[in-house]
């Protein structure tokens, strides 16, 4: 059977224990269809990059799951159709990964922006323009013209 990943976004009001309980009933939706979830993951509440349905936040779940592609679908038309589930996305994968999504995983242990040391180093409030000044490449205007009104 193929291999899919799956992101669900549920409004930021439901509490936590509700928003698990959102991955366990599409988690039975996939196993009632003949497939299975292989893993799920809640990610909590994130902000969102724009607003959906006027909320800012959402409870943001990962699942894996070897299912047919008619399991997938039925989940998400019942997803669709779930007024709690703001958003779904499903992605066809070749293989799983090991172990936690990039998402769970900590910083260091994905090596952003700490070995680097590119941006560490500098001060902040000092950033250097070089000869620009606030007039750019323009040079002077020259005199200014008075305007005459016509009648």
């Amino acid at each position: 059977m193929p291999l899919y990943e799956h992101v669900l976004i549920a409004r930021q009001d439901l509490s936590n224990t509700q928003a698990e309980g959102l991955i366990e009933h599409f988690g039975t939706v996939l196993a009632d269809n003949g497939g299975r979830v292989i893993e799920n993951e809640y990610w909590g509440v994130r902000t969102l990059a724009y607003k959906i349905n006027k909320n800012r936040k959402g409870h943001y779940a990962f699942l894996r799951s070897d299912a047919p592609s008619a399991a997938v679908q039925e989940m998400e038309r019942l997803a669709r159709l779930h007024d709690d589930v703001m958003r779904v996305m499903t992605v066809r994968v070749d293989k799983h990964e090991e172990g936690p999504s990039v998402q769970m995983q900590k910083r260091e242990e994905r090596g952003e922006r700490g070995d680097r040391g590119d941006r560490g180093d500098r001060p902040r409030g000092d950033r250097d323009r070089g000869d620009r000044d606030r007039g750019g490449d323009r040079g002077d205007r020259g005199e200014r013209r008075e305007r005459t009104e016509r009648i």
